[in-house]
């Protein structure tokens, strides 16, 4: 019998089950595209006990919420990773769109929970600080903008807004389907992705 079919636990360092645990379960997420398993499947893809993933979260959504967080962390992270790479205020607005677009693509299962109604109302404070973190990123790259004279500051918060708008909507209708020219082949995602936020940083560019 393999350690992941028994009922007995590893020995862990100190946080370091917790990690294993919203690992599994990214894993499994990734895998399944849904969130339809249970803590059980989750310790056992662990390889720890049942009884294991109560010892950190209160339940299934506490743990779903910890997921969410994971996602929102990386998403934020990979808009900074970009912005980074560009000091035109425009460019680097839309590299950071073109980033988001990219995330729900890689990550569809994972960018719907983070954003869909099952975490909507979450307590978990990580979930919402992560959250805040990667819509204050847009924001900041949008007071670039403003700050180098691109639009007026006083519209900072509602392009921001317009912004995450579409690019959010975008992404919801690459990974549900949607957008014909890219099932097809005709265009890829990312093609797609760059000359939509492109268009928007134009016009953002001439407010």
């Amino acid at each position: 019998m393999t350690t992941a079919d028994s009922d007995e636990p590893r020995a862990y360092h100190h946080g370091d089950l917790r990690r294993a645990l919203v690992q599994a379960a990214l894993d499994i997420l990734d895998e399944e595209q849904n969130w339809e398993f249970t803590l059980r499947e989750v310790a056992r893809r662990a390889g720890v006990s049942h009884a294991a993933p109560y010892k950190h979260f209160a339940d299934k959504r506490d743990l779903l919420a910890a997921v969410a967080a994971v996602g929102f962390e990386r998403l934020g992270g990979a808009m900074a990773a970009v912005a980074e790479s560009e000091s035109d205020p425009l460019a680097r607005f839309g590299k950071m769109g073109e980033a988001y677009v990219a995330f729900a693509v890689a990550h569809p299962a994972h960018f719907r929970l983070m954003f869909g109604p099952t975490l909507a109302d979450s307590p978990n404070a990580a979930l919402r600080t992560h959250a805040e973190a990667a819509y204050q990123g847009l924001r900041s790259a949008v007071q670039h903008c403003a700050d180098a004279g691109r639009l007026p500051a006083q519209d900072v918060n509602l392009q921001t807004l317009a912004a995450w708008s579409q690019v959010h909507g975008l992404a919801m209708l690459l990974i549900d389907g949607r957008v014909g020219a890219v099932t097809r082949g005709e265009i890829s995602a990312e093609s797609l992705a760059a000359a939509v936020t492109r268009s928007f940083a134009a016009r953002l560019g001439r407010c």
